[in-house]
């Protein structure tokens, strides 16, 4: 076999990952011909033509002659082959799983034709039919090393890291000298929350390949996980010299450096964001120009458009204000969740759910994107509050069905998104949470959402309250916020829906936390009635409802 590519999959703050598409024909050295003169071919030379093309990086060309092969004989097995492995470069990701399994068709017994297709498949995330290709690849070539860290990364989709662990090993046993390996083992490891070991096994992966820019980026995440976040910037710096345009490694780089407070430098690299592979679906491609604070707005229009998560833009909505103070008229586009909450704000804010026609506009900004316009550091973030209200009928209708209010209540979050890619350590299962309850306040659920492994200790447990799809948008959930007496969340959208609206929160984080609570202090520079309360350790969880349980009882006399 000769690798004809190495595709690298890349993924927010997770370790980079070697997938090879493959193709098993060999290649000799042909004199060019004119694209005229494919017909005279036999398809075995047009064949080889295609191979040659390819790896010279004519993939054009080498599709070309792939489609005019499998015209004359549509189940030409080695076209079937190349052509899927240019579908899945060119990200035609679907033609590629359909050509590829019609290559295993033709060809059972061919090893790449399987690990190809399950490089393609764990491309468009689904892992699990990735993962029996790569295993038909590995039954049928056992002494393959490629597809045990092929294996290996789907597990690691799946956080299956035992498992993942295995196949990276034996990838290592076949081949010792497996750079590649090491890395995606550590990234195992990481995962397993086994951090030392994970750093020793890119710096194997580092010595095996000196300059290896995946490796350092890697080892930066791994750093940052245990707060050393100075040797994380090193290693991001090293990621970027190494790496050609590396955004992902720019990317971390700029939430580390906004962990650290230095907003300077952190806004800047954060514009790396819309080059990694996670934020192309955010991306707009506006005629108008993009605003960042160079241009003056009086007597112009501007689109301010969401990019991310609810929370992120309840965080940053805040600057629409600001903007219109400019003398710029604002279009606020949000997320339909949102729409009710947002609109009627600001007499010279017109807001908008995302996906509506948008009026006439000489501007536009990405929320995320007006920190870096209004240069803001540590001393003049806009955390004036409340910038959100609840709505007067919706508030009215809610205090009626919670009834007459005789113990202090308190709002209860213990999870979020969980396709967010830190979910699985900024969210608590309930049933951690539980030990907070006792009959001296009331608890109410404010999750419209409750994951499966949570829904039947919730139905049971008669101590707290739950609304869950009664909550139509976040204007009901804003209504319930403002009837709490203090909120405890977990890092997700209530958070900040509660510090928009000026309420009294509690908000628990991991060890490592998100960017914008910084990395000490009890205090928020973003919201000032929030109060938050930290691990200690990774994964410490109930030592952070300790506190919260010891601050409860001293608030309200529990």
């Amino acid at each position: 076999m000769q690798n004809m590519l190495q595709h690298h999959v890349h993924t927010v703050a997770m370790p980079k990952r070697k997938r090879s598409f493959s193709n098993k024909l060999p290649v000799r050295p042909v004199a060019d011909i004119p694209r005229g003169a494919a017909s005279s071919l036999t398809l075995p030379q047009a064949m080889q033509r295609a191979v040659a093309g390819y790896q010279k990086g004519a993939w054009a060309e080498a599709e070309r002659l792939c489609r005019l092969i499998l015209d004359a004989q549509a189940d030409y097995f080695d076209a079937l082959l190349l052509l899927g492995a240019i579908a899945a470069q060119t990200r035609r990701l679907q033609e590629a799983v359909e050509l590829l399994s019609r290559a295993v068709r033709v060809n059972p017994k061919s090893a790449e034709a399987y690990s190809n297709r399950g490089n393609a498949l764990a491309d468009l995330r689904q892992y699990e039919a990735a993962l029996e290709s790569f295993e038909r690849a590995i039954a049928l070539r056992p002494d393959c090393p490629d597809f045990y860290v092929n294996h290996g990364n789907a597990l690691s989709d799946l956080e299956r890291y035992e498992a993942a662990l295995e196949s990276f090993d034996r990838a290592i046993a076949l081949k010792p000298d497996y750079a590649e390996a090491y890395s995606n083992r550590g990234g195992a490891l990481r995962g397993l929350k086994e951090h030392n070991a994970a750093l020793e096994s890119y710096a194997r992966a580092i010595a095996l390949k000196p300059g290896y820019a995946e490796a350092f980026y890697n080892r930066g995440n791994t750093l940052r996980d245990l707060r050393r976040h100075e040797e994380a910037l090193e290693n991001y710096e090293w990621a970027i010299e190494h790496g050609v345009d590396y955004a992902l490694a720019h990317w971390n780089l700029a939430l580390c450096h906004l962990q650290l407070g230095d907003f300077a430098r952190g806004w800047k690299e954060f514009e790396w964001r819309w080059k990694t592979a996670p934020f192309v679906q955010y991306q707009r491609n506006f005629a108008q120009p993009l605003w960042l604070g160079a241009q003056p707005l009086a007597g112009k229009t501007i689109l301010l458009h969401s990019e991310q998560g609810l929370g992120d833009t309840l965080q940053f909505s805040r600057y629409a204000g600001l903007v219109a103070a400019l003398g710029a008229r604002v279009l606020l586009e949000v997320q339909p969740p949102l729409l009710r909450l947002h609109a009627g704000r600001h007499a010279d804010v017109l807001v908008l759910p995302m996906g509506a026609p948008l009026p006439a506009f000489d501007y536009h900004c990405p929320l995320m994107s007006l920190p870096l316009a209004f240069k803001t550091d540590l001393q003049n973030i806009p955390a004036s509050t409340p910038y959100i209200r609840s709505d007067a009928a919706c508030l009215a209708h809610w205090r009626n069905k919670l009834g007459i209010q005789t113990k202090p209540r308190v709002g209860l979050v213990w999870s979020g998104n969980a396709k967010h890619t830190n979910d699985r350590n900024r969210s608590i299962a309930l049933a951690e949470l539980l030990s907070l309850l006792s009959d001296r306040a009331d608890w109410i659920s404010l999750q419209k959402e409750v994951r499966v492994t949570d829904a039947e200790l919730l139905a049971t447990s008669t101590g707290v309250r739950h609304f869950g799809e009664q909550l139509a948008d976040f204007t009901d959930t804003a209504a319930l916020v403002d009837l709490m007496d203090v909120i405890v969340t977990v890092d997700t959208s209530v958070a900040h829906l509660a510090g928009a609206m000026g309420k009294t929160v509690w908000i628990l984080l991991p060890f490592n936390p998100d960017w914008r609570w910084l990395l000490n202090g009890e205090n928020s520079m973003w919201y000032p009635t929030a109060r938050l309360f930290r691990q200690s350790a990774i994964g410490d969880w109930p030592g952070v409802i300790r506190r919260v349980t010891a601050e409860l009882e001293r608030h309200f006399g529990m």
